[in-house]
């Protein structure tokens, strides 16, 4: 990423720190304070906040909260304000010591309440006026997101279904994620997408912070969807609406456990690739016409095992003349169900009666082979 530190003769500081000791971390904060005097950045505390969301999840008790990172003005308690496309009041703010605070200026964390939803790690955040222009800037943001969302969905094109006809095979798997955290949701989301071949494709057809609630449940009903949680629990409702419906509720705490799984989905659904496997060779040593029946022939097993299911193929001077099944495979009298190497047979080929002396049967079957990703 072409970053040079200084020790290399690059303009960028390092240091060397561990949290878990505790070693170096004032060095890295002197640095930090250096940095910024050098590159002379500056917040005014005095005026409306700006800055950051850091990441939002859903508490039990509390709601929605959001970490945020102050980057200018000052933010204070019962402060409209608009995160993204959502829109609140203060209630309370928390510092990273999680002691209540009443304000919070330039390069200040907090832990806010009081936001009516999840947010987006990666928001900017904006202290307003009132409540009525948080409110009106959090639909505009909604209503283009929607617009954008929709704009952005995938039609099915002449070409992609002539590419899904092409390959013959095509199957689609749609996903709904929730989870706790934003950051979660994300990176699972990503990940799942990243699972998507050219013969199955992944679809995230929802994704949000929160409990699995019973609109999820229908809307995996309705788009033929499974449901998977990374560290939630769906609702009493929706899980008596999933049982009910017959809806797959995949519940995570790991997100390693969650992308392996659908990724062994996912090779299953892949169509496995066949492999054709000589088992037996078979020299025919005598023919015998036998009426109603058809010829038979006296064969020796040159090497390996022919069963009663085999497929044949008869080989006349190195070509292949027919490729058929058994009808019969007997030692003397008896019908055997396998003759092995070095024993001789009699066998009889469904609607093939054309069989010579010196004629080699090989005895071969189709062995399927699962796909890996």
């Amino acid at each position: 990423m072409n970053l040079l530190v200084e020790e290399w003769g690059g303009k960028y500081q390092s240091q060397d720190i561990s949290a878990k000791k505790g070693i170096n971390v004032e060095e890295l904060l002197e640095k930090v304070i250096l940095q910024a005097d050098i590159m002379e950045l500056k917040g005014n505390p005095n005026k409306r906040a700006k800055g950051t969301v850091l990441e939002s999840s859903l508490d039990k008790g509390r709601g929605y909260v959001a970490k945020l990172l102050v980057e200018n003005g000052t933010i204070r308690k019962g402060d409209p304000i608009v995160a993204g496309a959502i829109s609140g009041r203060v209630r309370a703010m928390y510092n990273e010591r999680n002691q209540e605070v009443m304000s919070a200026g330039p390069s200040q964390p907090v832990l806010l309440l009081g936001l009516t939803g999840a947010c987006q790690a990666g928001d900017t955040f904006n202290v307003t006026e009132n409540e009525k222009e948080a409110k009106d800037i959090a639909a505009k943001r909604t209503q283009l997101q929607r617009e954008q969302g929709l704009r952005t969905q995938t039609h099915l094109t002449l070409d992609e279904i002539g590419r899904r006809i092409a390959l013959g095979n095509f199957k689609e798997l749609n996903v709904i994620v929730k989870g706790d955290v934003d950051g979660s949701v994300e990176a699972l989301s990503d990940s799942l997408l990243k699972l998507s071949t050219d013969e199955v494709q992944v679809n995230v057809i929802h994704k949000a912070v929160g409990q699995i609630t019973e609109t999820d449940v229908m809307l995996a009903e309705s788009s033929d969807a499974i449901i998977i949680g990374f560290q939630v629990r769906p609702s009493v409702g929706a899980r008596k609406m999933a049982e009910t419906d017959h809806i797959d509720i995949r519940l995570y705490s790991i997100i390693y456990d969650a992308i392996n799984e659908l990724k062994d989905a996912i090779e299953g659904m892949l169509s496995p690739e066949t492999q054709e496997k000589i088992v037996a060779n078979l020299e025919i040593r005598e023919t015998f016409k036998i009426s109603k029946v058809g010829t038979i022939a006296g064969c020796m097993c040159l090497d390996g095992k022919i069963t009663r299911n085999h497929n044949v193929r008869i080989i006349r001077d190195g070509i292949v003349v027919y490729t058929g099944k058994l009808a019969s495979l007997k030692r003397f009298k008896d019908d055997v169900k396998e003759v092995v190497s070095g024993q001789d047979c009699g066998l009889n080929i469904e609607g093939f009666n054309d069989i010579k002396v010196g004629d080699i049967v090989e005895a071969y079957e189709i062995i399927e082979i699962k796909r890996k990703l």
